[in-house]
């Protein structure tokens, strides 16, 4: 069985009330509670966390080094400010798939910056809560393809 983790950043526990005109009303504790069916019917063991602190996102990275093959981030605000989580993530050597509700790219200037797209095996953006099954599409696949 494959492990993955999904980790959301800051202000994305407020989903379901925090501009669902851009977010949409479904609140995190939906998507990943969907999410993880969707991961249990691919034979996948779904972990999901979520913090506002950047150094308990690290920590998190830190400890999951062996124990996962890979990792769903939505890191929030984090995406276009931590140098640190980019460098956990490089750290780790886990592959690890980037992932956005909304179109970043078509937002403000400075949330077109990510400090870790150049090192994901990939990036999802702009497609809402679906946004999540094709990042886990996506890294399910991509380990698959490296046994």
């Amino acid at each position: 069985m494959m492990n993955i983790l999904l980790i959301n950043g800051p202000n994305l526990n407020l989903l379901g009330t925090r501009e669902p005109e851009i977010y949409g009303k479904k609140t995190l504790k939906d998507i990943e509670q969907d999410l993880m069916e969707v991961a249990e019917s691919k034979k996948t063991l779904l972990e999901c966390f979520q913090s506002n602190h950047e150094g308990e996102i690290v920590d998190k990275i830190h400890d999951s080094v062996n124990k996962i093959q890979g990792i769903l981030i939505n890191a929030g605000a984090f995406t276009h400010t931590s140098i640190s989580i980019r460098d956990a993530l490089i750290g780790s050597k886990i592959p690890f798939v980037e992932l956005h509700i909304s179109n970043i790219f078509s937002r403000e200037d400075f949330r077109k910056e990510s400090f870790l797209t150049d090192k994901a095996i990939g990036i999802i953006s702009g497609f809402g809560f679906y946004s999540y099954n094709l990042a886990l599409d996506g890294i399910i696949e991509y380990l698959s393809s490296r046994d």
